[in-house]
């Protein structure tokens, strides 16, 4: 595939594309310097009157890479456990666990053989009622990731359905007997995968390489795989396909996960015309005819499924909770994975346009959180810029920069994301400024996109790379001699320790505005409204005040240059002459007491007015 910018996977669908607590005092002044450094958890804000999810910080976990607790190099779900301290010092509402279900691991988990259980690679399933269990005592739910558009070539189901065209299970999945290779229309790409005469249906490339279609000759007959082969689709007009999963999910929520993230989730459905994908020039990084999606993602259908999969969820206590991996190509087509004004489907679906943008752009950042703010019917917008199919954050927005910079920008990052009225989701390492490791050696490799794809496409390794403890061997992840991905060369200065113990460290700068945005009212409710939106170099935005709180006022310079604003909330109905400054990098605006301020490069300052 052609990779825009540095985004390695837009999504799964398209190819895959903060131990500071800083209680908010609103007439005070403080800045990065003149908070210092504590060990307990920020104080739980008291609201009460919306569900935990609304407010919260989600922290996604790749369990291969978080913890070891067992020293044979890959991350479990003890060491995950072992880790809930920090997870609560940080301030995490919730963690996101990327899929630990039993798995041949062709797709690192998300080729799932059995939906109850644990792979013994994590551990057992006890070891996940007990994070459970611990996390509750830490204040820290558990989300799950689940994936409902296909399952392993090795779950039973599959097995089943490949045996025998009589099968009761054949029509789980998708199949089709295929055209005649002679037939009229046939393309030289489906040409390439003829068996016994027959070719695949249509032109449906898998977002892994080559046709999407499989030949099984026991069936005599082609199933459809949107990404690998061996990632059967599953048939979703089918309600014992509905039952099935539905109860996979209650077996988890019996046991009192939080929630769900849904992997691809807008991919369950395909036409049933299976008519061909337009094409739209060029080649994949596998040589294979680039074409749209309008056929397999996205269609009507999927939201039947989602309302009454929320109405499932909602029939469990807690305010269990839905996530969608949303990549969608607009704000009115992210609405509607709401339920918009009904608000009856995903109450979080990715908002990807906000983090994704990949370029410091100050107008594009405006009008996508604006969007967020204005345009989907009330609801709670959800802001990711980081995960584990793309390149880090880090990267991504500090390409071609000094590595001051880099950290500068960093922090413009999180302060967008945890300033703004958006319930946040990050990735691990995230805070403390990991960075993409890309294998530079095909013999390196080990996630197989980047293998079938190399060089165009490098995978996915370099941003699941294990994550950075302290200064030991293995940065503290392992104590195994090899780790299933090695440890970044970093690790002896860039690590949680080092971070810790430096009241200027990014780490530092993440727990101070969790905190803020944990126990101020304003920063929980208050309405997002841009100001000065004709500036091309700084974005600015105020937090209308509620609760007889004050408003909170938020610059960010994405320049290298120094930017002098006069701020204006009077546009945004808001009335004052002053400010205080609550946090900012910049120590000449600590004082910082006019509306008039001048940001030096890659500045982030928050304030107060009055």
């Amino acid at each position: 595939m052609n990779l825009p910018s540095l985004l390695r996977r837009p999504s799964r669908t398209q190819l895959l594309a903060l131990t500071a607590a800083f209680v908010f005092a609103a007439s005070s002044s403080f800045s990065i310097a003149q908070t210092t450094t504590a060990t307990k958890a920020p104080v739980a804000a008291t609201h009460t009157a919306a569900p935990w999810w609304k407010h919260a910080l989600i922290y996604e976990i790749y369990p291969r890479s978080f913890q070891d607790s067992n020293g044979d190099g890959m991350g479990d779900l003890n060491g995950i456990t072992q880790r809930l301290d920090y997870l609560q010092s940080l301030g995490i509402d919730a963690i996101w666990i990327a899929p630990m279900y039993p798995s041949p691991q062709v797709d690192f988990g998300y080729d799932i053989s059995d939906y109850e259980n644990v792979d013994p690679q994590y551990g057992t399933l006890a070891d996940m009622e007990r994070l459970i269990a611990q996390g509750k005592k830490h204040n820290v739910r558990v989300i799950l990731d689940m994936v409902l558009n296909h399952t392993s070539d090795k779950h039973q189901w599959f097995i089943d359905s490949a045996s025998s065209r009589t099968n009761p299970k054949h029509d789980w999945y998708v199949w089709n007997d295929g055209l005649p290779a002679d037939g009229p229309n046939v393309t030289a790409f489906q040409k390439r995968f003829e068996h016994e005469g027959r070719v695949p249906p249509n032109n449906w490339v898998s977002l892994f390489g080559g046709s999407a279609w499989e030949w099984v000759p026991a069936v005599h007959q082609f199933y459809y795989h949107e990404f690998y082969k061996q990632q059967p689709d599953l048939n979703w007009r089918n309600p014992a396909v509905e039952k099935a999963a539905f109860d996979a999910m209650r077996f988890w929520l019996d046991r009192g996960v939080a929630g769900f993230r849904l992997d691809a989730i807008p991919t369950l459905f395909e036409d049933p015309q299976l008519r061909n994908e337009p094409e739209t020039g060029g080649t994949n990084a596998q040589g294979d005819p680039n074409v749209s999606d309008i056929y397999t993602n996205n269609l009507p259908e999927v939201h039947d499924v989602i309302r009454r999969m929320r109405a499932m969820a909602d029939s469990y206590p807690g305010n269990r909770v839905l996530i969608g991996e949303t990549y969608l190509p607009n704000i009115a087509a992210l609405d509607k994975w709401y339920g918009g004004a009904k608000h009856n489907e995903l109450q979080l679906p990715m908002d990807m346009q906000v983090g994704f943008t990949n370029k410091l752009d100050p107008a594009l950042f405006r009008q996508r959180i604006n969007d967020a703010e204005t345009k989907i019917s009330g609801n709670q917008p959800l802001f990711v810029f980081d995960n584990h199919d793309n390149v880090r954050s880090w990267d991504r927005y500090g390409d071609g920069h000094t590595q001051q910079e880099k950290q500068s920008i960093a922090r413009i990052v999180a302060t967008m994301l945890l300033t703004t009225r958006a319930t946040a989701l990050t990735y691990y390492g995230a805070e403390i400024g990991m960075v993409t490791s890309t294998p530079t050696r095909v013999e390196d490799v080990k996630d197989p996109i980047g293998i079938t794809g190399w060089p165009k496409e490098k995978g996915r390794d370099g941003e699941r790379t294990p994550m950075q403890w302290d200064d030991s061997l293995n940065a503290g992840f392992s104590t195994a001699a090899t780790t299933w991905l090695p440890v970044p060369d970093n690790y002896k200065t860039l690590n949680v320790k080092a971070e810790s113990a430096d009241p200027d460290s990014l780490l530092n700068w993440h727990k101070k505005l969790i905190a803020m945005r944990r126990n101020n009212p304003t920063m929980l409710d208050g309405q997002t409204i841009m100001l000065d939106e004709s500036n091309n170099a700084v974005l600015s935005y105020v937090r209308k005040g509620v609760a007889g709180h004050p408003a909170v006022l938020v610059a960010l310079n994405f320049t290298a240059t120094p930017q002098t604003i006069t701020l204006d909330p009077k546009s945004a109905g808001i009335t004052g002459k002053s400010v205080g400054t609550i946090l900012t990098d910049a120590p000449s605006l600590k004082q910082a007491s006019s509306l008039t301020l001048t940001l030096p490069p890659f500045a982030s300052w928050i304030g107060t007015i009055n």
